[in-house]
């Protein structure tokens, strides 16, 4: 008789304690993120890099199956989504994660930089809610096609300076101690401004298909020709060990059969010259088949 009483107590304790730990879920999940099963403690800090120049024109660069500017957009809801995936998978106090979003330079119009400020967003366990979740998921659908469709209706197209940003802001934006740093660049591979045409001897800051034509790339004997004369693009960077470059987009000018593996050729040789940790270059494709592709160069490395 006197076990069963005692045995009765315990049963009685244990259900309490249960109650009570379903309550205290229940309140954690009302005002943050509860997840179960932690795949990855890594705080990731991931910018990604808009080229706003001509390639994103409609008119002058028509694309049937999905327009240049529709495929960033598609791109960028895979980042956005591998980034709400690794943050779902981590615990509240281990919450310390960026995204934002940038581009160089900084266009005109003042309409597209007050909604490029719009896409910062830094996550602590001391703001991480489920609503900021959706926060972050709408925004990333909903403004970044707005920034491409005013870019183009005003169809001021300065070209892009890639070059610039590694040189004067990448370090500034994009690079926090203890994070895996990520870039995401989309653009078509080619670089160019008006205001930054360096060259020192045939390493430059620019790269244009009539630059490759100029220089004798254009045929199969394009790679010895690169490498006796050293062509490339000038380093803009160094130390850049903290940081993994995904580049997206690449789109080759198809009159010239070498065209892809040129532009490969430079972009691979300048993020190796800056000492980039990890890197990968994709040419340009739709969405759903890059999908895969972007998830695990977020999620995996």
């Amino acid at each position: 008789m006197k076990n069963s009483f005692i045995y009765i107590i315990i049963l009685t304790i244990l259900a309490c304690a249960c109650k009570n730990d379903n309550d205290d879920k229940k309140e954690l999940k009302k005002n943050t993120v509860q997840i179960d099963n932690i795949k990855d403690e890594t705080n990731l800090n991931i910018s990604i890099l808009l080229d706003l120049s001509d390639r994103i024109d409609t008119i002058k660069y028509p694309n049937e199956a999905m327009q240049n500017y529709l495929r960033d957009i598609g791109y960028i809801n895979s980042v956005i989504t591998a980034f709400t995936t690794h943050l779902k998978q981590k615990k509240v106090r281990k919450m310390n994660d960026k995204i934002a979003l940038y581009f160089d330079p900084e266009p005109k119009n003042q309409k597209i930089n007050k909604i490029s400020q719009e896409l910062k967003f830094d996550i602590t366990r001391q703001n991480v809610t489920l609503e900021l979740f959706d926060e972050i998921q709408k925004a990333y659908t909903e403004k970044p096609k707005q920034i491409y469709e005013l870019a183009i209706s005003d169809g001021n197209y300065v070209g892009s300076d890639t070059w610039n940003f590694f040189k004067s802001k990448l370090k500034d934006y994009c690079i926090e101690d203890d994070h895996r740093n990520i870039l995401i660049i989309l653009t078509d591979g080619y670089m160019f401004h008006i205001d930054n045409k360096r060259k020192n001897d045939n390493k430059t800051s620019y790269l244009r298909p009539q630059d490759i034509r100029s220089w004798g790339l254009n045929d199969e004997k394009w790679e010895s020709e690169f490498k006796q004369k050293g062509f490339g693009f000038i380093p803009a960077s160094q130390n850049l060990q903290n940081l993994d470059v995904l580049v997206l987009g690449l789109n080759p000018d198809k009159k010239n059969t070498y065209e892809e593996e040129v532009l490969r050729k430079f972009w691979s040789n300048w993020l190796e010259d800056m000492d980039i940790r990890y890197s990968e270059i994709k040419t340009n494709d739709i969405p759903s088949n890059m999908d895969k592709v972007i998830q695990e160069f977020i999620l995996q490395n």
